[in-house]
């Protein structure tokens, strides 16, 4: 292996400059420039030394923890029947799945005060966990579907019960998947916007919803860098934590170049874990029910609308064009986002089967996870600020909304690419270099075509994250350009039954974007491939 080595290293140090510059270029520096701007302006220290911001952090991290914890409580079962059953359904239930994380926050928000109108903490829980389900049965699902069941089978045959067997062998197996899962979910919950805004009220608010009021209302940028500068402190937290539990329980898995082969369930806890799941998929269902009903509550005005531009001309393009809009940018986001993501798990994975220090890896994976965690408020203006230094003034761009969406899709990317390249049987590769093969040829012949599918459902998977991405992209998108999340909350906060109507019209146009745009790829099949790493 020291051919293969010394024959990379020098390939992979130009390779990791990609993400890596990217990285510094559109997230690093932007975010740094607001945090000087505030800084500068005094006053940081006092906002810390307040007891009501320390409770914004506990209420921040409680609800994330909670939301994270009832994901992954209903997205376990889920990861069951996706991986290990052959039931009927499961392609419907992979899309039905993927949905909700698409939805716009503040759309899922209002559907959520409909189903409980005195909101608060558990409507904010539930509806953060809403969200998530996707992000772990998938990742679980697609590592669980490769575990070899004869462990676990061997360990029935010496007498351990269903329970006991899956607790002492299965879950420790799906530990590094299940904690890459929580990492991106509690990121995701710290940072939720729309649905803390509209469920929370004046009563609730967490540290991005404080550091939106300070910046865009209160003007008050030395408050809001203090929060930012807490909240970046709890995303390393986190991370580390994350990093720390994966390097004591993640294992050198075997995985074969075919999943294991699915079977109906058979005993009474199986059965019971498949009605678990079959009950998450229903009340994920319900939401999106409520919305699609809303939609029709004025016949079919609504979508009449979307050929218009709302109520007294609320809007600056259709329904139609944002909708348009949405597709593009979509793509343009996504094509970048795998680039980069599958780029930095190469690059990953390789330093990590070399002898560089695993110190220096973990680094740049916690580095290229932090724009989960860091307020789309600071990355926003932090892009007004900053890039108009760059040749072109990409501020009045209309590139300026992939790339920041492309920040948030990356680290997903790596996320679903990264546990199932690390679990691949080193001997396979070994295999390959004795046999001759260049260590690209390994990457092409061995890595390859075990995380194909994985490649295949990040794509898709990070397609409809850059659909109803609301964060960043309000604060970006022109009102010319708007996408179809920043077009319903618009909508929503213009008066006019109209808009309302055209509002929930258009969240159901997103809805079907999405439905069709995962049915797609799932029915796409790789002959000869491995479904790894589903997300």
């Amino acid at each position: 292996m020291a051919r293969a080595r010394s024959g990379l290293a020098p390939g992979l140090l130009l390779i990791a400059l990609v993400p890596l510059g990217f990285l510094a270029v559109f997230f690093v520096w932007p975010v740094l420039a607001i945090l000087r701007l505030g800084l500068a302006e005094g006053g940081v220290l006092s906002v810390l030394a307040r007891a009501d911001t320390w409770q914004l952090v506990a209420f921040t991290v409680g609800q994330a923890a909670a939301s994270t914890a009832l994901a992954l409580v209903a997205g376990l079962p889920v990861a069951y029947l996706l991986a290990r059953t052959s039931l009927r359904g499961l392609g419907f239930v992979r899309v039905v799945i993927l949905v909700p994380f698409v939805l716009p926050t503040v759309v899922v928000g209002l559907a959520f005060r409909t189903l409980l109108p005195d909101g608060g903490v558990l409507a904010i829980v539930l509806a953060n966990a809403f969200f998530n389900v996707a992000v772990v049965a998938r990742t679980v699902a697609g590592l669980w579907a490769h575990l070899d069941r004869r462990a676990a089978d061997a360990a029935r045959s010496l007498g351990a019960a269903p329970l006991r067997a899956f607790t002492s062998v299965t879950l420790p197996a799906l530990a590094p998947a299940i904690g890459s899962a929580a990492a991106v979910v509690f990121l995701f919950c710290a940072t939720s916007f729309g649905v803390v805004l509209i469920l929370g009220g004046a009563r609730l608010r967490t540290l991005e919803t404080e550091i939106y009021l300070r910046t865009v209302e209160l003007l008050d940028l030395s408050g809001a860098a203090a929060l930012s500068l807490l909240q970046l402190v709890a995303v390393l937290a986190a991370l580390s934590v994350g990093a720390l539990a994966r390097r004591r329980r993640e294992t050198a898995l075997r995985l074969r170049g075919h999943a294991s082969v699915a079977r109906r369930p058979s005993g009474g806890l199986e059965w019971t874990v498949v009605g678990l799941a079959v009950a998450v998929v229903a009340a994920l269902l319900v939401p999106v029910v409520v919305l699609v009903a809303r939609s029709l509550d004025g016949g079919l005005a609504g979508y009449r609308a979307l050929a218009g531009t709302g109520y007294a001309g609320s809007l600056q393009v259709s329904g139609v064009e944002a909708a348009l809009n949405s597709v593009r940018a979509a793509t343009d986001a996504t094509v970048l986002a795998v680039t980069l993501g599958t780029l930095a798990s190469v690059v990953l994975v390789s330093l990590s089967r070399s002898r560089v220090r695993r110190g220096l890896v973990e680094a740049m994976d916690t580095a290229l996870m932090l724009p989960l965690g860091v307020s789309a408020v600071t990355v926003g203006f932090g892009y007004l600020v900053t890039l108009d230094l760059l040749p072109g003034d990409l501020r009045t761009s209309a590139v300026l909304v992939p790339l920041a969406q492309a920040l948030v899709v990356t680290p997903l990317v790596i996320r679903m690419l990264l546990p199932v390249l690390r679990s691949i049987d080193v001997r396979l590769r070994q295999a390959a270099a004795s046999l001759g093969a260049s260590p690209w040829r390994v990457w092409r012949e061995v890595d390859v075509p075990l995380a194909g599918r994985s490649l295949l459902t990040a794509f898709a998977f990070g397609y409809v994250v850059a659909l109803g991405e609301f964060g960043a992209t309000s604060f970006l998108a022109r009102p010319d350009t708007a996408t179809l999340p920043v077009a319903i909350a618009r909508l929503l906060s213009r008066p006019g039954e109209l808009n309302n109507q055209l509002a929930y019209a258009a969240c159901t146009l997103l809805i079907l974007v999405t439905v069709a745009a995962v049915a797609l790829v799932e029915s796409v099949r790789v002959p000869g491939r491995a479904a790894v790493g589903e997300f």
